[in-house]
């Protein structure tokens, strides 16, 4: 047998090499003399492994025995039960070839059973069926005593007795109706009654708030009954799907019928509770949505301790009367806004959804322990948009309502002959400032009671209206100057109005910085508060929104202020103007007296300029200062505009000219220094546009051979100055021969205008000077 010489020779190898690895191993163990001392040692231990492992082998083997006969057993049973089972099939086949014929057989038999069940169903509702008036009668009876669990257990009996027998009806599975119209007429009393139940229960359901606060019982009774009545409808369901056969007015649905007449209960108690309309009382809103949050609050708290006990579990009637009410009050509140809102109408309802509804006050209550998180808003974010749009628009209305009639009594008071009020600090001011932030900021207050979003916009808003009114402000100034130098008899008072006017302007940069510094942080820091679902965002890009309209509006009022200046000093010049019209004539020439009124007028005007903020101070004294040295320069480098004007003859005329221009230029630095003095707090001692006044009589007092010398100190002190001041200069002296040798001189220092580009630099007095409108340096 070649398979068993095969296992053999395996067999011979692995010994073969089972010894080889053994010698080894003794080997490796006896390497040293003193391990022989060992040996009976590991002999020892070798013979327990081995026969350890002996023992493993054995266990092995007889579980894997144990296996196989228990396998071999089961194959047994299985093929006897396989046997069992082809006999008991070759049975019943035999048996069903017989089952047509006896279902024929039996034809007789299964049309007396229907006769029977029929008869054993009516035998059974016999008593029913015969007492049927008398039930209805004493069910009604229990109905109107309020006894319902009695009462639906004889409407249940009545209405079993009429389902069986119209059941036995379709079992038989005749066409004919009569039997059917005959019995559902005579049980028609039966549905009667089932509505008239139905009707209790709605009822009470109606008044649930009000039930379970006087008679709990009552309610629980009704529920009880209405989830009978869910339990029969369930069957009555489960049945048909089986037979086809519903019995009449099933499903009755009174659950849903009966949670619908709750949502009708709070629908009426919303509806209902509005006190006055708008004609009756301004306050309407308001009453009407504190009664809603006090009647809400109310019933959702007896619907969480008082409910809950009386409704099945899956009803989560607390949660649903939560719903309910969401549901009813966002349609209330939605009919309001459709209905139209007027003036603060929008703040009452605003502040109502986006405060006191989510707020403690309501659904945020403690005694209702709602999570915050699962308040949800009560009207869209487009809807609250749109109600911020609104309340802006008619926001804006009013501060256009209000802006021009500050205007208004501004004008009115500049037509007094009173004097403007004097401020805390003794300085003139009217009270337009503070009226139109006052305006804006209870605007402002009132938003930060509804949300951050509604802050930021006010705000916006506030800050662009302001700005507005700047620009109807100036308007008003413009007219108020023109109608008073047309007849400066009809404003008494103009020098102190446009003294309050420049003071205003500064009042209103106070006060809309403050403004924007205040309400700013509280947009960004969540100060005004605000619901969760507005999602209204004051970020850097709206902050940088209202950095760039508060910029406009400042720089709406500074031009303000400039412009204001001008107007106030115009009064004053206008009285000095002849007295400039004297400069460089003959009358003039030795004697410093035009210079000297000049100084005095301005002099009493600057007592009146008293009672401007020393920050409106400083501007005025600088702004006069350069207007006069601007003045006094142009009359004396426009020797074609002014014929009248003297022309040094020789060496001595022009150095006496020069030094009265000089001692007249000292007097009115010495003057605009002691006015300078007298303004509250000083003023840093800037360079005087007198000095270059000082320097241009130097040039003209110079010799012919140092002027290049004190020209080049003018040109490089004042590198604004143009060729064609410097050419009317030169001129003035009158010892260069021509108009051509004098521009050639001035175009040795200045390029003529269109020439070589010149590098940026510093404006001076120069810069103000006005360009001689004939200037021909070739004319005759």
């Amino acid at each position: 047998m070649p398979g068993f010489e095969a296992e053999r020779s395996e067999v011979v190898r692995l010994e073969a090499e089972t010894r080889e690895k053994a010698a080894k191993h003794v080997a490796n163990m006896l390497q040293r003399p003193d391990q022989l001392d060992k040996v009976e040692q590991l002999v020892s231990r070798v013979k327990r492994k081995k026969a350890s492992v002996e023992a493993m082998l054995k266990t092995a083997m007889q579980s894997q025995l144990d296996g196989v006969r228990t396998g071999l057993n089961q194959l047994e049973t299985a093929l006897t039960d396989m046997r069992e089972i082809r006999v008991g099939i070759t049975e019943m086949e035999v048996n069903l070839e017989a089952i047509p014929d006896l279902y024929q057989r039996l034809a007789e038999v299964r049309e007396e059973n229907l006769r029977h069940s029929q008869l054993a169903t009516a035998r059974e509702n016999l008593k029913h069926i015969f007492t049927v008036p008398e039930t209805v009668e004493r069910t009604k009876l229990l109905i109107q005593e309020g006894k319902l669990l009695q009462a639906h257990q004889s409407l249940v009996d009545l209405e079993n007795s009429r389902d069986d027998l119209l059941y036995e009806l379709h079992r038989l599975g005749h066409s004919n109706s009569d039997d059917k119209d005959l019995l559902k007429e005579y049980f028609e009393t039966v549905d009667d009654l089932s509505a008239l139940l139905e009707k209790h229960l709605g009822i009470i359901l109606l008044r649930a708030f009000a039930t379970v606060r006087k008679n709990p019982h009552e309610l629980v009774t009704a529920l009880r009954i209405i989830e009978r009545e869910e339990r029969m409808d369930e069957d009555c369901l489960y049945r048909m799907r089986q037979t086809g056969y519903i019995p009449p007015g099933r499903p009755k649905q009174l659950k849903e019928k009966c949670l619908t007449r709750l949502h009708d209960d709070i629908s009426q108690k919303i509806e209902a509770n509005q006190l006055e309309v708008r004609d009756e009382n301004k306050m309407w809103l308001v009453r009407h949505l504190e009664v809603i949050r006090i009647k809400m609050l109310e019933d959702l708290r007896l619907a969480k301790h008082h409910f809950v006990p009386c409704f099945p579990p899956k009803y989560n009637i607390f949660q649903y009367c939560v719903s309910l009410y969401h549901t009813v009050v966002a349609d209330r509140i939605q009919t309001i806004i459709d209905e139209g809102l007027e003036g603060q109408e929008f703040v009452s309802l605003l502040q109502w959804v986006e405060q006191t509804y989510p707020g403690p006050d309501l659904m945020g209550s403690t005694a209702l322990n709602i999570d915050k998180h699962l308040i949800p808003p009560l009207l869209n974010p487009e809807v609250v948009d749109a109600l911020m749009t609104s309340y802006l628009d008619n926001m804006r209305e009013n501060y256009n309502s209000w802006m021009q009639n500050a205007i208004k009594l501004e004008k009115e008071d500049w037509k007094k002959n009173k004097d403007p009020e004097l401020d805390m600090d003794g300085y003139i001011s009217t009270s337009s400032p503070v009226t139109i932030y006052q305006m804006v900021d209870e605007n402002l207050q009132v938003s930060a009671t509804i949300s951050q979003e509604l802050v930021y916009k006010v705000l916006l808003l506030g800050i662009e209206q302001v700005a507005d009114f700047g620009r109807l402000y100036k308007t008003a100034i413009i007219q108020f100057k023109t109608e008073y130098f047309a007849d400066r008899k009809q404003y008494g008072q103009y020098t102190r109005y446009m003294i309050a006017i420049i003071n205003n302007c500064d009042r209103f940069e106070e006060l809309s910085q403050d403004m924007k510094e205040r309400w700013s942080k509280v947009t960004v820091s969540g100060g005004g508060g605000g619901s969760s679902g507005i999602h209204h965002d004051t970020t850097a890009i709206g902050q940088g929104t209202v950095k760039t309209e508060h910029e406009v509006l400042l720089r709406t009022y500074q031009d303000i202020r400039e412009l204001s200046i001008d107007y106030l000093l115009d009064e004053a010049f206008l009285d000095i103007e002849a007295y400039f019209g004297e400069l460089f004539t003959a009358r003039w020439q030795g004697n410093p007296q035009a210079v000297e009124t000049i100084c005095r007028t301005l002099e009493d005007y600057f007592q009146d300029y008293q009672f401007l903020k020393p920050k409106n101070l400083h501007l005025v004294i600088l702004n006069a200062q350069n207007r006069v040295a601007r003045k006094y320069i142009t009359i004396m480098l426009q020797p074609n505009m002014l014929k009248r004007k003297i022309a040094p003859v020789n060496e001595q005329d022009r150095k006496n000219v020069a030094a009265q221009i000089k001692n007249e230029s000292m007097r009115c630095k010495s003057f605009f220094k002691d006015v300078k003095e007298m303004a509250a707090g000083g003023m840093e001692d800037y360079d005087s546009p007198f000095d270059t006044i000082a320097l241009l009589a130097e040039v003209l007092a110079a010799d012919l051979e140092m002027m290049s010398l004190d020209l080049g100190t003018l040109c490089q002190r004042y590198p604004d100055i143009t060729h064609e001041q410097l050419f009317c200069l030169l001129l003035l002296r009158g010892d260069l021969g021509s108009r051509q040798e004098a521009h050639r001189m001035a175009e040795d220092y200045v390029k003529e205008e269109g020439g070589e580009v010149r590098p940026l630099h510093a404006k001076s007095i120069f810069s103000q000077v006005n360009k001689s409108a004939s200037l021909n340096p070739f004319a005759s």
